[in-house]
């Protein structure tokens, strides 16, 4: 079974830079997904700890965080209540958006576990030995239920997790891919990012899929044409202005300006008033800008929003 499993992984990552979903997201599950969360704890090189000691050195090596209760999130009976850091910093978030979308706790019910510990049940390719995945109760209420699940299926669209329903015993099982979320957490704070192209991929389809466009990749990148090849590392530009791969920042200016004219910067200022299950990341992506920024603006210390509260929104009409 090793070495069935060894060879499917082999094959998988012969021809993904990035695991991607093979099919439409949804909480059902498969082998195959199963198959890409273990390609990616192999190639990003995560140890598959056999014994509760073993989890022990991970932690004392920094690669596992605890991952505490706090007012959003209640960790229920978990013998092993660490994770890693990008996996912690997802719970905690989370945490805070489905307090204010349903007014109860996110509920942790596994996180790391040593093979030693993995249920019969557990499917061989499990990556809770990584501590890359996190199970959450399912929620009592229709609206709640609703409300996760619609969230965890946009998280899995971006690629920054593989989300299943699973029924003995009812959870969900949520795989979270650490790289693909620290670009993704880079992108809502308009830092830079970087994308390795894949088999198909086209400049205007990485545009699309990073939100920005073939212009600020070209120039982000010092590309004079659209050309890509696989395996080629690209760096995408956050929102507020283009980062250059040399590190340089560029600002986007008007073609109209006269080349010695001064540039103006034109800012205005909207209001949003914030409706029932949004997130500070929606309203982020809705106007085109980022959390930090709203953030920023609005003087929030973390992602709680409440029903009718009205932000202030800075649009760059340069």
């Amino acid at each position: 079974m090793k070495n069935l499993t060894a060879a499917l992984v082999a094959a998988t990552l012969s021809f993904l830079n990035f695991p991607i979903q093979a099919q439409q997201s949804s909480l059902s599950g498969s082998s195959a997904s199963m198959t890409q969360q273990h390609a990616h704890a192999v190639q990003a090189g995560y140890t598959f700890v056999r014994t509760s000691r073993g989890v022990n050195e991970l932690v004392e090596a920094g690669e596992l965080v605890r991952v505490s209760a706090n007012q959003f999130v209640e960790i229920h009976n978990v013998s092993y209540p660490y994770a890693r850091p990008a996996v912690k910093t997802l719970v905690e978030r989370l945490g805070a958006q489905y307090f204010n979308a349903c007014g109860e706790k996110l509920t942790v019910t596994s996180l790391t576990r040593p093979i030693e510990r993995q249920p019969a049940n557990a499917h061989s390719d499990s990556v809770h030995p990584t501590g890359m995945a996190v199970d959450l109760r399912i929620p009592s209420k229709q609206s709640c239920r609703n409300w996760l699940e619609k969230t965890l299926l946009s998280l899995e669209d971006n690629n920054i997790l593989d989300v299943t329903r699973e029924r003995n015993p009812p959870h969900y099982h949520v795989a979270v891919f650490p790289d693909h979320y620290v670009n993704y957490l880079a992108g809502e704070s308009g830092q830079s990012r970087e994308y390795t192209v894949r088999r198909g991929d086209t400049l205007s389809a990485v545009a699309s899929r990073m939100d920005t466009t073939v212009a600020q990749l070209r120039a982000a990148n010092g590309l004079r044409s659209d050309l890509i090849n696989i395996g080629q590392k690209l760096v995408v530009p956050g929102s507020g202005g283009i980062a250059s791969a040399s590190g340089a920042r560029v600002i986007a200016t008007s073609s109209t300006s006269a080349p010695s004219a001064p540039q103006r910067t034109v800012m205005t200022e909207l209001e949003h008033k914030v409706r029932p299950g949004e997130t500070l990341w929606r309203i982020a992506r809705s106007y085109r800008t980022s959390v930090e920024a709203l953030r920023v603006q609005n003087g929030l210390r973390n992602d709680l929003l409440r029903v009718g509260q009205v932000l202030r929104v800075a649009m760059d009409e340069s």
